[in-house]
């Protein structure tokens, strides 16, 4: 995403380059020099951050040289993110965490998606029997779900961290105060938001000072979310869920506040106080497969992350990959996420209103019955009819075909390891780009439109949908925040933003890396195939532009073309105890990979 101003250089020095060149002047001025490119890849010692964005990743390697953890890490690089990744995450949404523990070798993670108030229900996107237009779901209170990212920093803080909240904020809270450098992706962004800002005067004021577009090079400052962040460090993550900030998001919600001149239609929600104050993060067990002699940790649902990409997985150990054509590769990629998702959008949605037979999916025998559906002569046809992983047959199906709902896709992702060996894969999320579009008025963020993850109708009335909207109900995810172990020690780790091909890419970056021998950088690096139980297959220009899509398409394969998919970063841990830190090379303006001591 955005140029940092600094590169390989501690935090303290981001901010003091920002201060020389333009830290005093107000929001959409320019700065003398534009600043320099990031990294993707990173070695060395001391511990290692990847994120989107090279501020971010600069405030979490400043608290691993100061001595926190990776978790004290990936808490201030998500709060940086905040900041300057505004239209992908920040403390008005929600995410996923998960955390190997060094000192006992296990894995666990936090639960920390939104959830519906409590008093949705099924009808919640209905009007007349029918769903409302998905643009008006998605900029509108009715979208807003509770906030789960700041209980997480709390949880997480609690459970593993060794530093408090307000230090870990520090940097975040500095660089929203002095600003940060614009950069061509970040103006697009704006861009691509432009009217739906325009028409909430607190959005406008914040991302279109002055009714114009903050120019490449400027200097972009949020002195609100400055003060926010200050307060949660002052009173705790809690701060959000009930007391002046609470009141000020509920009536946010409640009563958007929208231009008086604006022609959209903008739905109120209904998130009261109490919903907030209720909201409660989950810890649980994660997803766990094995895959080539590797341990495969993930989320499990809410989130169809880990299931998803373990099913998949499963399914494709009985191939050697290794010896595979590419072309081999890819359709057994494709067929293996067909498969996938036909059966997450069967049996996927939040565990406490649905019995989401997890185990069930990602055991070997049921990939084994779905497996043998994959014909290496002829592409297979969607949507695919689910299997039942309660009582797997071969080549069989359970009910009726439903098509995969559209999820929004933007996210982001960082991940972090420290000196002792501890790592982290946090993803997090407001949702669509720049969320609901809506500002929470003084306070410097934007709330999330989460809740239209959930199906606004059955995609097929003759199916049962695991995620239609109920009271306090979390909606399923795609995010897939990923853990690998080898003989109970960190290898990599790894996730990606992109909505529903968050699943795809980590599929394809663990394949690519640990079956096809790429480096971790390459495997992110390389063109991306994503099928989701849809006609076609999206594949970016590399694929495209391919002979191996010709001999694709002679097996059935039918393409869509997509110019970027997803966005991932990861750290892998070699041999001799160096760190790789490893991100984008190009997509969203390139990834920014850092370790405490290069070497």
């Amino acid at each position: 995403m955005r140029r940092s101003v600094g590169r390989n250089v501690s935090f303290l020095g981001v901010l003091a380059v920002i201060a020389s060149v333009g830290a005093a002047a107000p929001a959409g001025s320019t700065t003398p020099a534009g600043p320099p490119p990031k990294s993707p890849v990173a070695v060395g010692y001391g511990g290692a951050v990847a994120s989107v964005d090279a501020d971010a990743s600069a405030a979490g390697i400043e608290v691993l040289r100061n001595g926190g953890n990776a978790v004290d890490a990936a808490v201030a690089t998500a709060a940086a993110l905040g900041v300057t990744e505004p239209y992908s995450a920040g403390i008005g949404g929600g995410g996923y965490f998960v955390h190997y523990e060094a000192a006992t070798g296990t894995v666990r993670t936090v639960d920390g998606r939104e959830t519906a108030p409590r008093s949705a229900d099924s009808s919640l996107f209905l009007e007349n029997g029918k769903p409302i237009p998905f643009a008006e779901g998605m900029t509108s209170g009715l979208g807003v779900g509770t906030p789960g990212t700041p209980a997480t920093w709390e949880t997480v803080l609690d459970t593993w961290g060794s530093k408090p909240l307000s230090r870990l904020l520090k940097p975040a809270e500095r660089l929203a105060r002095d600003g940060f450098v614009v950069d061509a992706t970040f103006r697009a962004q704006t861009e691509g938001n432009q009217a739906r800002f325009a028409d909430f005067p607190a959005s406008a004021e914040l991302f279109l000072p002055g009714g114009q577009l903050p120019v490449t090079g400027s200097v972009f400052k949020n002195p609100d979310l400055a003060r926010t962040y200050e307060k949660l460090g002052r009173e705790g993550a809690r701060a959000l869920y009930k007391g002046e900030l609470a009141e000020d998001i509920v009536t946010t919600v409640r009563n958007p506040p929208v231009d008086p001149e604006a022609t959209r239609v903008v739905r109120a929600g209904d998130l009261t106080a109490k919903d907030l104050k209720r909201y409660r993060t989950l810890r649980q067990d994660p997803t766990r497969v094995g895959y080539r002699g590797l341990d495969v940790y993930g989320m499990a649902p809410s989130s169809s992350g880990g299931t998803s990409v373990g099913e998949a997985l499963n399914i494709l150990e009985s191939t050697d990959l290794s010896k595979a054509s590419q072309e081999r590769y890819l359709h057994r990629l494709i067929e293996s996420s067909r498969i996938a998702f036909a059966d997450r959008g069967r049996w996927v949605g939040d565990p406490a209103f649905e019995d989401v037979p997890t185990r069930g999916l990602l055991s070997q025998r049921f990939a084994d019955a779905r497996e043998c559906l994959i014909d290496d002569d002829k592409a297979l046809t969607s949507p695919l009819a689910p299997g039942d992983p309660r009582d797997p047959a071969a080549c069989a199906a359970t009910g009726e075909a439903a098509p995969t709902p559209y999820e929004g896709e933007n996210t982001t992702h960082l991940t972090t390891a420290d000196k002792w060996g501890n790592v982290v894969a946090y993803t997090l999320t407001i949702e669509s780009t720049g969320g609901s579009g809506i500002t929470v008025p003084g306070r410097g963020f934007l709330l999330n439109n989460e809740l239209t993850d959930f199906s606004f109708a059955p995609a097929n009335p003759a199916v049962h949908d695991p995620n239609l909207p109920g009271p306090g109900k979390r909606p399923r995810s795609s995010m897939a925040p990923t853990i690998v172990l080898k003989h109970g020690r960190p290898l990599l780790a790894l996730g990606s933003p992109g909505g529903a091909t968050i699943i795809t890419t980590v599929l394809q970056t663990l394949t690519g890396h640990l079956d096809r021998g790429l480096p971790l950088v390459d495997a992110i690096a390389a063109p991306r195939a994503s099928q989701r139980n849809s006609a076609t297959t999206e594949i970016e220009p590399g694929l495209w532009d391919s002979p191996v899509r010709a001999g694709l398409e002679s097996l059935g394969h039918a393409f869509r073309l997509n110019p970027e998919i997803g966005a991932a970063t990861g750290v892998q841990r070699l041999p001799d105890g160096r760190w790789v830190a490893a991100a984008e090379k190009v997509r969203r303006g390139g990834g920014s990979a850092m370790v405490v001591h290069p070497g």
